[in-house]
């Protein structure tokens, strides 16, 4: 296994590798994953240093935790960080998250991953209402208590949902989405997560792809890829998808994206490298459909920084081509 650059996510006070692994994939969404595959995108991960999973409960109804649990019976040496979620497998009301659910959605989750504490259990981008309720943190204050969870944190939507899982004590790390086409938490939600002690998760880290630089206007994908069937925010929150960018304007945004990448990374790499560089960012946790991709993705840890002329063009880009179609609805 090779080495990577760790650093502590936030008050978990447990180092992870700064490029972490997300498997959405592996569960569903984004067209059919073999078992077979899944287990070479996770083996190719650790092998290049990645010390950090990310998963949740909804990833193909618990597929996704289950093919990670099995992983990591079978690979006891591989020293991975599973971070779950909790709270999409439920009607999407405030009413809804409270202690009886969370101890039957960690014990599920328990029971998918074979562990008896699970590492870290965020909230799944609920209601907005909940990050405000005290009654939700005093239960994910108690699971703590009972040893169900070693800590607990939020995956967000927005600036402002951040913001407010901030201020709570025992908020462990926020996950949000970062990356070249969504700017709008350096503003405060970066530099707020580093006063308080809270590591940042960066998500969608290149636009569901776009920021690969491989997509067409033409390209078609699967109808059961997300890609496909939530253009609109149809099934969940658009900007899960593409970053909320319309398709043809990140095609063409990502042509230029692509323009800017070093000559010795791809666009996709430059891209995690941006990610990695702004001050406060945990760990960048791109998916991987196969193990080229998951070998790739973590490259991007070795790179070189990216030079301050590159960052500016960043921002000139995003200004330019994205800014407005964004900025104000995250």
């Amino acid at each position: 296994m090779r080495a990577m650059e760790q650093r502590v996510l936030g008050r978990t006070g447990r180092s992870v590798s700064v490029v972490g692994l997300g498997t959405w994939q592996l569960g569903a969404d984004w067209g059919d994953v073999r078992e077979e595959d899944a287990f070479s995108v996770l083996d190719a991960a650790v092998d290049t240093g990645v010390t950090f999973f990310d998963t949740a409960d909804v990833y193909g109804d618990g597929r996704s935790e289950q093919l990670i649990g099995r992983y990591l019976r079978e690979r006891p040496d591989a020293d991975v960080f599973v971070a779950t979620k909790m709270g999409r497998r439920a009607d999407q009301v405030p009413e809804n998250f409270v202690l009886d659910n969370f101890r039957a959605w960690n014990d599920r989750s328990r029971q998918n991953l074979g562990m008896d504490t699970l590492d870290l259990v965020q909230l799944h981008c609920p209601p907005s209402a909940v990050y405000s309720s005290d009654a939700v943190f005093d239960a994910l204050d108690t699971l703590v208590a009972e040893k169900r969870i070693a800590a607990y944190a939020v995956s967000v939507e927005t600036c402002a949902e951040a913001l407010t899982a901030i201020a709570r004590p025992g908020t462990a790390s926020v996950q949000i989405i970062l990356n070249p086409f969504r700017l709008k938490p350096l503003e405060r939600v970066l530099p707020a997560a580093a006063e308080a002690g809270v590591g940042i998760i960066a998500r969608v880290p290149l636009a569901s792809g776009l920021l690969s630089g491989k997509y067409t206007k033409d390209t078609v994908f699967a109808a059961d890829d997300h890609r496909t069937y939530n253009r609109h925010g149809e099934a969940f929150d658009q900007g899960e998808t593409f970053s909320g960018v319309d398709y043809g304007t990140g095609v063409e945004a990502a042509v230029e994206f692509a323009a800017l990448a070093p000559d010795e990374a791809t666009p996709a790499q430059t891209a995690l490298r941006w990610i990695i560089q702004q001050p406060g960012v945990s760990s960048v946790i791109p998916g991987a459909r196969s193990a080229g991709q998951a070998r790739t993705n973590a490259g991007a840890a070795s790179l070189p920084p990216l030079p301050a002329a590159t960052l500016d063009a960043v921002r000139d880009l995003y200004d330019s081509r994205i800014r407005a179609q964004v900025h104000h609805r995250w």
